[in-house]
Protein backbone atom coordinates (compact mmCIF):
# COMPACT_ATOMS: atom_id res chain seq x y z
CA UNK A 1 0.00 0.00 0.00
CA UNK A 2 1.72 2.99 -1.35
CA UNK A 3 0.70 6.62 -0.82
CA UNK A 4 1.98 9.43 -2.48
CA UNK A 5 2.03 13.07 -1.28
CA UNK A 6 2.64 16.44 -2.62
CA UNK A 7 3.23 17.32 0.88
CA UNK A 8 3.28 16.64 4.14
CA UNK A 9 4.76 17.50 7.12
CA UNK A 10 6.66 14.29 7.83
CA UNK A 11 6.44 11.08 6.14
CA UNK A 12 7.08 9.57 9.59
CA UNK A 13 4.84 11.38 11.25
CA UNK A 14 2.06 10.53 8.58
CA UNK A 15 2.86 6.46 8.97
CA UNK A 16 2.67 6.96 12.62
CA UNK A 17 -1.00 8.53 12.31
CA UNK A 18 -1.77 5.32 10.88
CA UNK A 19 0.36 2.63 11.27
CA UNK A 20 -0.69 -0.56 9.43
CA UNK A 21 1.58 -3.36 8.51
CA UNK A 22 3.65 -2.44 5.14
CA UNK A 23 2.16 1.18 5.01
CA UNK A 24 4.24 2.97 2.51
CA UNK A 25 4.22 6.76 2.52
CA UNK A 26 6.15 9.12 -0.04
CA UNK A 27 6.05 12.50 -0.29
CA UNK A 28 7.63 15.28 -2.90
CA UNK A 29 7.93 17.23 -0.08
CA UNK A 30 8.07 17.35 3.31
CA UNK A 31 7.94 20.40 5.49
CA UNK A 32 8.65 19.22 8.90
CA UNK A 33 11.19 16.32 7.76
CA UNK A 34 13.01 14.99 10.62
CA UNK A 35 16.44 13.11 11.49
CA UNK A 36 17.89 11.05 14.30
CA UNK A 37 17.52 12.62 17.91
CA UNK A 38 15.00 15.49 16.06
CA UNK A 39 17.45 16.22 13.97
CA UNK A 40 15.99 18.74 11.14
CA UNK A 41 15.93 17.20 7.29
CA UNK A 42 14.76 19.79 4.52
CA UNK A 43 15.10 19.82 0.75
CA UNK A 44 13.33 21.72 -2.25
CA UNK A 45 10.53 19.98 -3.30
CA UNK A 46 10.94 17.82 -6.24
CA UNK A 47 14.88 17.73 -5.14
CA UNK A 48 15.16 14.59 -3.04
CA UNK A 49 13.21 11.06 -2.28
CA UNK A 50 11.13 10.92 1.74
CA UNK A 51 9.52 7.24 1.75
CA UNK A 52 8.46 5.70 5.39
CA UNK A 53 7.74 2.22 5.35
CA UNK A 54 5.71 0.93 8.38
CA UNK A 55 7.60 -2.88 9.21
CA UNK A 56 6.34 -5.59 11.76
CA UNK A 57 8.60 -6.57 13.96
CA UNK A 58 8.08 -10.92 14.61
CA UNK A 59 8.64 -12.13 18.30
CA UNK A 60 11.37 -13.76 17.63
CA UNK A 61 13.09 -10.81 16.03
CA UNK A 62 12.99 -7.90 19.21
CA UNK A 63 16.86 -9.40 20.79
CA UNK A 64 18.22 -8.18 16.81
CA UNK A 65 15.73 -4.66 16.56
CA UNK A 66 19.09 -2.89 17.03
CA UNK A 67 20.28 -4.47 13.38
CA UNK A 68 17.04 -3.17 11.30
CA UNK A 69 18.19 0.43 11.27
CA UNK A 70 21.99 -0.92 9.82
CA UNK A 71 20.18 -3.24 7.54
CA UNK A 72 17.83 0.18 6.63
CA UNK A 73 20.72 1.84 5.48
CA UNK A 74 22.21 -1.07 3.69
CA UNK A 75 18.58 -0.79 1.43
CA UNK A 76 19.14 2.63 0.49
CA UNK A 77 23.24 1.91 -0.47
CA UNK A 78 21.56 -1.05 -2.52
CA UNK A 79 19.08 0.68 -4.15
CA UNK A 80 21.62 3.62 -5.00
CA UNK A 81 24.24 1.17 -6.54
CA UNK A 82 21.61 -0.14 -8.84
CA UNK A 83 19.83 2.73 -9.67
CA UNK A 84 22.63 5.35 -10.45
CA UNK A 85 25.36 3.77 -10.09
CA UNK A 86 26.98 5.29 -7.04
CA UNK A 87 29.72 3.20 -4.98
CA UNK A 88 28.26 4.28 -1.18
CA UNK A 89 29.49 3.20 2.11
CA UNK A 90 27.78 3.28 5.35
CA UNK A 91 28.61 5.40 8.29
CA UNK A 92 27.26 3.96 11.32
CA UNK A 93 24.62 3.20 11.97
CA UNK A 94 22.72 4.25 8.39
CA UNK A 95 24.23 7.19 6.76
CA UNK A 96 24.87 6.37 3.42
CA UNK A 97 28.42 7.98 1.98
CA UNK A 98 29.48 8.41 -1.50
CA UNK A 99 32.56 10.68 -3.60
CA UNK A 100 32.24 13.10 -5.68
CA UNK A 101 33.78 11.90 -8.76
CA UNK A 102 35.44 15.30 -9.56
CA UNK A 103 35.48 16.34 -6.20
CA UNK A 104 38.85 17.88 -4.24
CA UNK A 105 36.91 18.99 -1.18
CA UNK A 106 38.56 19.03 2.28
CA UNK A 107 37.75 16.78 5.07
CA UNK A 108 34.48 18.27 6.93
CA UNK A 109 33.01 17.52 10.19
CA UNK A 110 31.63 14.09 8.90
CA UNK A 111 35.23 13.55 9.52
CA UNK A 112 35.56 10.65 6.62
CA UNK A 113 38.10 12.26 4.21
CA UNK A 114 40.24 8.80 3.71
CA UNK A 115 42.51 8.60 0.42
CA UNK A 116 41.52 11.80 -1.07
CA UNK A 117 37.88 13.25 -1.73
CA UNK A 118 36.05 13.00 0.93
CA UNK A 119 32.87 10.69 2.17
CA UNK A 120 29.88 12.87 1.99
CA UNK A 121 26.16 12.53 3.00
CA UNK A 122 23.51 11.72 0.37
CA UNK A 123 20.83 9.81 2.89
CA UNK A 124 19.74 8.89 6.35
CA UNK A 125 17.21 6.70 8.31
CA UNK A 126 14.97 7.59 10.91
CA UNK A 127 13.62 4.39 12.64
CA UNK A 128 10.93 5.00 15.10
CA UNK A 129 9.28 2.23 17.35
CA UNK A 130 5.40 2.53 17.10
CA UNK A 131 3.61 1.92 20.54
CA UNK A 132 2.95 -1.69 21.24
CA UNK A 133 6.47 -2.73 19.97
CA UNK A 134 5.28 -4.85 16.80
CA UNK A 135 5.71 -2.49 14.41
CA UNK A 136 8.43 0.35 13.40
CA UNK A 137 8.19 3.44 10.77
CA UNK A 138 11.26 3.33 8.73
CA UNK A 139 11.69 6.73 7.47
CA UNK A 140 14.84 7.15 4.43
CA UNK A 141 15.65 10.18 2.43
CA UNK A 142 18.36 10.46 -0.60
CA UNK A 143 19.32 13.56 -2.02
CA UNK A 144 18.95 13.32 -5.91
CA UNK A 145 18.92 16.77 -7.89
CA UNK A 146 19.74 19.35 -5.32
CA UNK A 147 22.54 21.79 -5.99
CA UNK A 148 25.18 22.90 -3.40
CA UNK A 149 23.56 25.50 -2.48
CA UNK A 150 20.30 23.47 -2.30
CA UNK A 151 21.86 21.41 0.59
CA UNK A 152 22.02 22.14 4.33
CA UNK A 153 25.01 21.29 5.24
CA UNK A 154 28.61 21.36 3.49
CA UNK A 155 29.69 17.41 4.25
CA UNK A 156 26.11 16.40 2.42
CA UNK A 157 26.14 15.71 -1.54
CA UNK A 158 23.28 14.69 -4.15
CA UNK A 159 23.21 12.39 -7.18
CA UNK A 160 23.38 15.39 -9.49
CA UNK A 161 26.87 16.56 -8.00
CA UNK A 162 28.01 12.87 -8.37
CA UNK A 163 27.70 13.55 -11.87
CA UNK A 164 24.88 10.99 -12.03
CA UNK A 165 21.75 13.08 -13.86
CA UNK A 166 18.17 12.12 -15.47
CA UNK A 167 17.36 9.45 -12.25
CA UNK A 168 13.66 9.03 -11.79
CA UNK A 169 13.29 9.52 -8.13
CA UNK A 170 10.67 6.94 -8.48
CA UNK A 171 13.16 4.19 -9.85
CA UNK A 172 15.15 5.16 -6.68
CA UNK A 173 11.82 4.69 -4.59
CA UNK A 174 11.32 1.32 -5.93
CA UNK A 175 14.64 -0.32 -5.85
CA UNK A 176 15.09 0.94 -2.33
CA UNK A 177 11.43 -1.04 -1.15
CA UNK A 178 12.15 -3.63 -2.91
CA UNK A 179 15.96 -4.35 -0.63
CA UNK A 180 14.03 -3.12 2.20
CA UNK A 181 11.60 -5.97 2.10
CA UNK A 182 14.18 -8.78 0.69
CA UNK A 183 16.31 -7.47 3.62
CA UNK A 184 13.52 -7.54 6.19
CA UNK A 185 12.55 -11.47 5.12
CA UNK A 186 16.35 -12.05 5.81
CA UNK A 187 16.37 -10.33 8.87
CA UNK A 188 12.96 -12.14 10.21
CA UNK A 189 14.05 -15.65 9.02
CA UNK A 190 17.24 -14.47 11.50
CA UNK A 191 19.99 -17.64 11.28
CA UNK A 192 22.39 -17.98 8.63
CA UNK A 193 20.98 -15.47 6.21
CA UNK A 194 21.02 -13.04 8.75
CA UNK A 195 24.62 -13.52 9.97
CA UNK A 196 25.41 -13.26 6.39
CA UNK A 197 23.82 -9.59 6.79
CA UNK A 198 25.62 -8.36 9.32
CA UNK A 199 29.06 -9.72 7.91
CA UNK A 200 27.88 -7.81 4.82
CA UNK A 201 27.31 -4.52 7.07
CA UNK A 202 30.56 -4.66 8.51
CA UNK A 203 32.17 -5.27 5.21
CA UNK A 204 30.83 -1.51 4.32
CA UNK A 205 31.05 0.16 7.09
CA UNK A 206 33.36 2.81 6.75
CA UNK A 207 33.39 3.49 10.68
CA UNK A 208 34.94 0.71 11.54
CA UNK A 209 38.61 0.94 11.93
CA UNK A 210 38.59 4.34 13.05
CA UNK A 211 39.41 6.54 15.36
CA UNK A 212 36.65 7.96 16.53
CA UNK A 213 34.37 10.41 19.14
CA UNK A 214 31.48 8.88 20.39
CA UNK A 215 29.19 11.76 21.55
CA UNK A 216 26.86 11.06 24.10
CA UNK A 217 23.72 12.54 25.21
CA UNK A 218 24.77 13.56 28.53
CA UNK A 219 27.78 15.53 26.93
CA UNK A 220 30.25 12.83 27.54
CA UNK A 221 32.73 11.91 24.66
CA UNK A 222 34.20 8.60 24.51
CA UNK A 223 36.82 8.58 22.61
CA UNK A 224 38.94 5.52 20.96
CA UNK A 225 39.23 2.67 17.96
CA UNK A 226 36.06 2.28 16.44
CA UNK A 227 37.10 -2.02 16.57
CA UNK A 228 33.69 -3.41 14.99
CA UNK A 229 29.78 -3.53 15.27
CA UNK A 230 28.55 -6.33 17.86
CA UNK A 231 26.16 -8.95 17.06
CA UNK A 232 22.98 -6.36 18.11
CA UNK A 233 24.12 -3.40 16.13
CA UNK A 234 26.08 -1.49 18.30
CA UNK A 235 29.03 0.03 17.78
CA UNK A 236 31.92 -1.39 19.75
CA UNK A 237 34.92 1.59 20.70
CA UNK A 238 38.24 0.74 22.41
CA UNK A 239 39.77 2.72 24.36
CA UNK A 240 42.46 2.69 27.64
CA UNK A 241 42.58 -1.06 27.78
CA UNK A 242 39.13 -1.48 27.74
CA UNK A 243 36.13 -1.58 25.37
CA UNK A 244 32.19 -0.15 25.27
CA UNK A 245 29.47 -0.57 23.11
CA UNK A 246 26.71 2.31 22.05
CA UNK A 247 24.04 1.42 20.35
CA UNK A 248 22.30 3.99 17.35
CA UNK A 249 19.42 5.95 20.23
CA UNK A 250 21.97 6.25 22.43
CA UNK A 251 24.31 8.13 20.33
CA UNK A 252 24.12 11.99 19.40
CA UNK A 253 27.28 12.07 17.10
CA UNK A 254 30.07 9.69 15.65
CA UNK A 255 33.20 11.51 14.33
CA UNK A 256 36.58 10.86 13.16
CA UNK A 257 38.57 11.72 16.32
CA UNK A 258 40.48 15.25 16.27
CA UNK A 259 43.53 13.20 17.05
CA UNK A 260 43.52 11.12 14.18
CA UNK A 261 42.78 14.20 11.83
CA UNK A 262 46.10 15.60 13.43
CA UNK A 263 44.58 18.03 15.39
CA UNK A 264 45.00 18.42 19.40
CA UNK A 265 42.65 16.66 21.88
Amino acid sequence: MVEVRASVDSSNLEALRDPLPWRVVVADHQSEGRGRLARRWLAPAGTSIAVSAVVPVPPGRIADLGWLPLFSGMAMRAALSDVAGVDGRLKWPNDVMVRETDSEGTEGSAGLALDGAPWLKISGVLCEMVPGGELVVIGAGANITQQRSELPVETATSLALCGVGNVRREAVIAAYLRELAGLHRTWSAGGAGLAALRTAYRACCLTIGLDVDVHQPDGRVVRGVATGVDDWGRLVVAADGTTSAHSAGDVVHVRRSQLDRGGTA
